[in-house]
């Protein structure tokens, strides 16, 4: 296979056939095409797209390229939520210990940030001596004995789309729904799944802003997912403003352990177990929705899901004094200020993009593939949109190394708290519910 002669013919709008996508998934992998051509290649993809089964092709190739999880003789349903990626989104790892907690088996695959977004893996590797890089035999074991483990995509998973994961992120190809969709099914078949929950994000700070580009994505992995044998239900939930109070990565955790606890910001336990009772669904142990949220709720109420959340950190060679005294154990920005708003008014927008971005700025992100993430920085942002506000009221808390991010982070608060005159209340957190079935407004 000459690679160059894909390439053009994906520039000049062709089509690749699916046998070359599969052939092009296992050498990538192998190493025998160089990355500045793969670049040209996924920067063709972005500007010219994949049709259907071009994209299940490409998909097919990842997953073949590397190994798989086997839970058939578990004995419990094995359920696995996805996010597209947000700011402030830290439910994953809220979720994965509190549906475990219920009986469900989470063998949670995570990424890192990519563009203007968090990753998981980058939060949970701010707890001390946590390892997100477990073998597909130890994840296996884990899963085994405490029905959750939270891991990232080792070189066994798909590492054809590992790869191709990277440099995306490095080439601005980020937002192309065949790419995302392809990626994301590539690394939950590879689990072994009984059923898929998505959490596909809309709004300013999602990469698919708009309502069809959402429902569009959401439905491409719906079908991959029904071709596999694999229901998929997907949620479109706001990115219209960070999810949640913190944002960063350390910071994160601290949240994540609040909400675990049964307090924590509203609107991240709102998407959290609106996620959750799709779970539930699924996996068959609950037979309405608000059966499945009584489970839930009751998880959380009586420590449970922290309990497992604790039994993850300690298995995955974490401090599990984190969960008891995250504020002691997790790291600690040395320098912080807050912010307070110019003058009165309404929350208008808090540009979530902007946020993402300066939390890169602060250095809790990346900005090329070798870039290290310090793990303390981030914002802690106490306003939503719809908010009344008066002047010099606090909008946010910088958490920074030095004095010049703390002024970075300032100006980021300044620019992306928008105060104006208009009372535009609470956005919606949760909009549709999208399944092999059709597009429901809830």
């Amino acid at each position: 296979m000459h690679l160059i002669d894909l390439i053009a013919r994906k520039r000049d709008g062709g089509r690749i056939a699916p046998d070359e996508w599969r052939t092009f998934a296992a050498a990538y992998a192998a190493g025998q095409f160089p990355d500045y051509q793969v670049a040209a290649l996924l920067m063709a993809i972005f500007f010219r797209g994949l049709d259907d089964e071009e994209t299940f092709a490409l998909m097919e190739g990842m997953l073949d390229s590397g190994g798989r999880l086997d839970f058939s003789a578990l004995g419990r349903p094995c359920i696995d939520k996805h996010s597209t990626g947000g700011v402030g989104d830290k439910v994953s790892i809220i979720l994965a210990p509190l549906v475990a907690a219920c009986g469900i088996a989470v063998p949670m695959m995570s990424g890192r940030g990519l563009g203007h977004t968090g990753g998981t893996l980058d939060k949970l590797e701010a707890i001390p001596g946590f390892n997100t890089r477990l073998s597909l035999a130890q994840a296996h074991d884990q899963v085994e004995r405490l029905g959750c483990a939270l891991i990232g995509q080792t070189g066994e998973i798909a590492p054809a789309d590992k790869k191709l994961y990277a440099l995306r992120d490095a080439t601005a190809t980020v937002e192309a729904i065949p790419l995302i969709a392809a990626s994301i099914m590539s690394k939950k078949l590879a689990e072994g799944l009984g059923g898929l929950v998505l959490d596909v994000k809309t709004g300013a700070g999602a990469f698919m802003p708009s309502l069809e580009q959402a429902i569009a994505l959401a439905q491409a992995m719906i079908q991959i997912g029904a071709r596999r044998g694999c229901p998929v239900v997907t949620l479109l939930t706001n990115m219209d403003q960070p999810l949640g109070v913190a944002c960063g990565n350390a910071v994160e955790i601290e949240e994540s352990i609040d909400l675990l606890r049964g307090a924590g910001p509203a609107d991240t336990r709102e998407v959290t177990l609106a996620l959750g009772v799709e779970m539930m669904l699924l996996a068959r142990l609950a037979s309405s929705a608000g059966e499945a949220r009584v489970m839930l709720e009751a998880a959380l109420a009586d420590g449970r899901a922290l309990a497992k959340f604790r039994e993850i950190v300690e298995a995955q060679g974490g401090d599990p004094r984190v969960v008891d005294e995250p504020g002691k154990y997790l790291p600690q920005a040395p320098m912080s200020e807050t912010v307070l708003s110019h003058r009165a008014g309404f929350v208008q927008r808090v540009e979530p993009r902007i946020v993402g971005r300066g939390i890169i700025a602060l250095g809790g992100g990346r900005t090329t593939m070798e870039d290290t993430v310090d793990p303390a920085v981030g914002f802690r942002i106490v306003v939503n949109v719809g908010d009344k506000v008066m002047r010099g009221q606090p909008l946010a808390t910088v958490l920074a190394r030095d004095a010049a991010g703390v002024e970075a982070g300032k100006a980021c608060i300044r620019e992306a708290v928008v105060i104006g005159d208009d009372d535009l209340g609470a956005p919606s957190l949760v909009s549709h519910r999208i399944t092999l079935a059709g597009v429901e407004t809830l």
